[in-house]
């Protein structure tokens, strides 16, 4: 039996081993001290689920692991937070991806990432069409990381995800072998919703400014672009409509791991629960700031009332 859900999530799901604040010296020292050295779930469709999860929606993970320790510690922690794990599948034949995230003292990461680890192993065979059942949002989240994912798969998924009524929605990264919009519009024109950062928007689109980033995505069919870009907030944009959102004022910035996929939760659950596109990017931004004052990709966000209590300092300022 299929369970209905609000959101499903699609992508990589692995451990990152932060250490923070590590500095340059790492490289030319025997050893050096950081304040903090932990092991969390990571993986951008992971990071998301557990977010929307932490907020109350009901939610599905479509992803890979290996057999291993750091496979079940992703399985523990999806059961502890109530993310549905009947389409993960986990795999003998493959290592779960680990990545280590040093983080820097401005709070920006480096990430040391594997190859031949789980995170690279997603493939169209791996989301069967009973995942796609029951939805009401499916996020792919990200473009451009796992190599079996190109246009053409990507067309396939989201062809069969618009088959069962889903809204679409799709996060990214950067493009890793220059790909253009050109080369992605057959794909992209699916999408409801798309998530990129400014610096994956620029070098996709190869376009400068903001407005000129959302107008490409806008030209090849995406509906809602909803382009995220740090301290300055948000951009959402469609045909008819243009919002510029400012980001929470007086944020800590301690570590920005999971930023975006924290600010594409928020937006999914606040689309979710009817909010308008400028109190979407409200919330959203909310929920982004409170992720990059702790360490770690999703801890930052409790429960719904402490995005809501800067949500609502945001709009009254």
């Amino acid at each position: 039996m299929i369970h209905t859900v609000d959101f499903i999530l699609i992508g990589a799901a692995i451990a990152d081993i932060l250490a923070q604040p590590v500095s340059a010296e790492v490289f030319t020292k025997g050893s050096i001290a950081a304040q903090e050295i932990l092991m969390q779930t990571g993986g951008d469709a992971m990071n998301e689920a557990c977010v929307l999860a932490q907020l109350g929606a009901s939610v599905r993970l479509v992803s890979k692991v290996g057999k291993d320790y750091a496979g079940e510690f992703i399985m523990r922690r999806c059961q502890e937070r109530g993310v549905g794990t009947e389409f993960v599948k986990a795999d003998a034949a493959i290592s779960t991806g680990i990545n280590i995230v040093l983080v820097d003292g401005e709070g920006e990461r480096h990430f040391i990432t594997s190859p031949s680890g789980s995170l690279r192993k997603l493939s169209l065979e791996d989301v069967p069409q009973e995942a796609l059942m029951g939805g009401r949002f499916l996020c792919f989240a990200s473009i451009f990381v796992s190599p079996y994912f190109g246009n053409t798969a990507l067309k396939e998924l989201f062809r069969k995800a618009k088959g069962q009524g889903l809204t679409l929605c799709a996060d990214m990264t950067k493009c890793k072998k220059k790909e253009t919009l050109e080369d992605m519009q057959e794909s992209l024109s699916f999408l409801d919703y798309v998530f990129p950062n400014y610096e994956e928007g620029r070098l996709l689109t190869g376009q400068e400014s903001r407005d000129g980033i959302a107008d490409a995505f806008l030209a090849c069919g995406v509906g809602h672009v909803v382009l995220k870009d740090g301290g300055r907030g948000c951009l959402v944009k469609t045909q008819k409509e243009r919002y510029e959102i400012p980001s929470y004022p007086n944020a800590k910035c301690v570590d920005t791991t999971g930023a975006g996929d924290t600010f594409t939760a928020c937006f999914l659950y606040a689309l979710g629960q009817g909010m308008a596109l400028p109190e979407c990017g409200r919330f959203a931004n909310a929920g982004a700031s409170l992720c990059i004052e702790r360490v770690g990709a999703a801890g930052g966000i409790r429960n719904l009332d402490c995005v809501m209590e800067r949500y609502w300092q945001m709009a009254g300022a």
